[in-house]
């Protein structure tokens, strides 16, 4: 594994599109942060540019994170998928293929994460108008935020690696990430014993986390990390064991 591994992460860093992807995402942080400086220089009054409203960006943007999880993946098990057949006659197996895949696209993603978690604190921190509690707060809720997009990630590896079309990944993470509490509600709301069943789903957990940030009410919530773990656990058992009995043309 460890050499397949070698060869994955070679080819991983020639692929420009990996590295164009990771640059227009820090290049969206730098201009958020500087449209709020420049504007509160045009307006002393502008309420907006403050450090706290440039980390909700992040805190209410976990589409966006999702997105750019899923090119990073994406580059690794998009196109190369066509050539897996050979990989597998080589005697590479299908376990060694399915985590080396993961381990590597989701390095570099936790890698862009880090740098632009830092790059955002320091402009916000620096160029805004900041509190106390801001990047104490922030970081609490990035915490939160994390067992939930890994589970999107390996959601959306699990569905790469199984060749499912792009439009159907789609309705799957959208079923699942955005509208998953609304549909619970409705479903359990007759049911007494299962109606708050809908504030664990991913996007009501996230939405929660946004609005108790922007109150700095913020804590650590264990029901992010049991959502999170669950999904994790489910979907990569499922990628892992459908993938291995998966007919490679």
């Amino acid at each position: 594994m460890s050499n397949y591994l070698k060869s994955e992460q070679y080819r991983m860093m020639r692929k420009k599109s990996l590295h164009i992807t990771s640059l227009v995402c820090l290049l969206l942080l730098v201009v958020v942060a500087a449209v709020l400086y420049y504007s509160q220089k045009s307006d002393p009054n502008f309420p907006y540019a403050t450090s706290r409203f440039y980390y909700t960006n992040i805190i209410g943007g976990g589409g966006f994170i999702v997105i750019v999880g899923f090119l990073y993946n994406f580059s690794l098990t998009g196109k190369d998928k066509d050539v897996l057949k050979n990989v597998v006659s080589f005697g590479v197996s299908r376990n060694a293929i399915f985590w080396s895949k993961l381990i590597l696209t989701l390095r570099y993603f936790l890698l862009l994460s880090v740098i632009g978690i830092g790059l955002m604190i320091g402009l916000g921190e620096t160029l805004l108008t900041g509190d106390s509690q801001s990047v104490k707060d922030f970081l609490i809720a990035l915490v939160n935020m994390l067992p939930i997009i890994l589970s999107a990630f390996f959601t959306i590896h699990s569905l790469n690696m199984l060749k499912v079309g792009e439009i159907y990944s789609l309705i799957v993470m959208l079923l699942v990430f955005v509208f998953s509490g609304d549909l619970l509600r409705i479903l359990l709301r007759q049911v007494t014993s299962l109606q708050d069943v809908y504030k664990y789903a991913p996007d009501a957990l996230l939405n929660d986390n946004l609005l108790h940030f922007m109150n700095d009410t913020v804590t650590f919530g264990y029901q992010y990390w049991i959502t999170g773990v669950l999904l994790s656990v489910i979907v990569l058992l499922i990628g892992v064991t459908k993938f291995a009995k998966q007919t490679i043309d």
